[in-house]
C-alpha cells in the first residue's frame, strides 16, 4: 500500500525548507559582514588614530602622547590648554564642519579673539601655504570676526607657509614648539620625552 501526500502539503513542506535555507544563508552573510566591518573599524583605530572622530575623557587625553590622540582629542587638548591659560574657549570645530577654524580663544582681559586652526597630521605631512590662506580668510568669517589667527600643528610648516604666515600676521606652532609648550604645562602628563631632535 502506497501513502501519498496531497499536493498542497508537499508544496508547503518545500516552501518551509526553502525559507529556512534562505534565512540561514542571510544570517550567515550578515554576521560575516558585521564581523568584517568591526575588524575594519579596529584596524583603522589601531592603524592611524588621527582619522577617528571619537574622543576619550579629558583625564585620558591629558595622559596621552600627541601621537596617540585622534584629531578630535587633539583639538580638545588645545582647548584645555588655552582654557587653563586664562582664555575663554569656543570649540567651533566639533563635528568636522568648522569652516577653517577649530577653536576661538578670547582673552579674558582684553576680549581679543583669536581663530585657531589645529592640524593633527603625521610627521611627514607638512602644512602648506594653502592652509595659511584658508585660515586668513576663515578668521574674518567668524562671528564676531577674529583679529588674530593661529595655526597649531603636530607636524611641521613648509618654508612657503612660514613666509605667508608672517606676511599675514598668523602665529604658528609647529610640532616641536607644541611639544615644548605642553611640557611646560603641569596638567599634561603625556609623552614627556622630546619628540623632535
Amino acid at each position: 500500500m502506497r501513502l501519498t501526500f496531497p499536493h498542497s502539503i508537499y508544496w508547503m513542506i518545500i516552501s518551509m525548507l526553502s525559507l529556512t535555507i534562505v534565512s540561514k544563508s542571510i544570517s550567515v552573510i550578515s554576521k560575516g559582514a558585521a564581523k568584517s566591518k568591526s575588524n575594519k573599524q579596529k584596524t583603522s583605530v589601531k592603524g592611524n588614530h588621527r582619522t577617528s572622530s571619537t574622543r576619550r575623557h579629558d583625564t585620558e587625553i591629558l595622559k596621552s602622547s600627541i601621537d596617540s590622540l585622534t584629531w578630535a582629542e587633539f583639538e580638545r587638548l588645545l582647548a584645555l590648554y588655552f582654557r587653563d591659560h586664562g582664555y575663554y574657549v569656543e570649540e567651533t570645530g566639533i563635528g568636522g564642519n568648522d569652516g577653517g577654524v577649530d577653536l576661538v580663544i578670547v582673552d579674558k582681559r582684553t576680549k581679543e579673539r583669536t581663530a585657531i586652526q589645529a592640524k593633527h597630521w603625521n610627521d611627514h605631512r607638512h602644512v602648506g601655504p594653502n592652509i595659511i590662506r584658508e585660515l586668513h580668510s576663515a578668521r574674518m568669517n567668524t562671528k564676531p570676526a577674529c583679529h588674530y589667527a593661529m595655526l597649531i600643528t603636530s607636524s611641521d610648516v613648509t618654508h612657503q607657509a612660514r613666509v605667508e604666515a608672517r606676511e599675514r600676521r598668523i602665529e604658528f606652532w609647529h610640532g616641536a614648539m607644541l611639544q615644548y609648550k605642553l611640557q611646560q604645562w603641569d596638567k599634561w602628563k603625556g609623552n614627556r620625552q622630546k619628540r623632535y631632535k
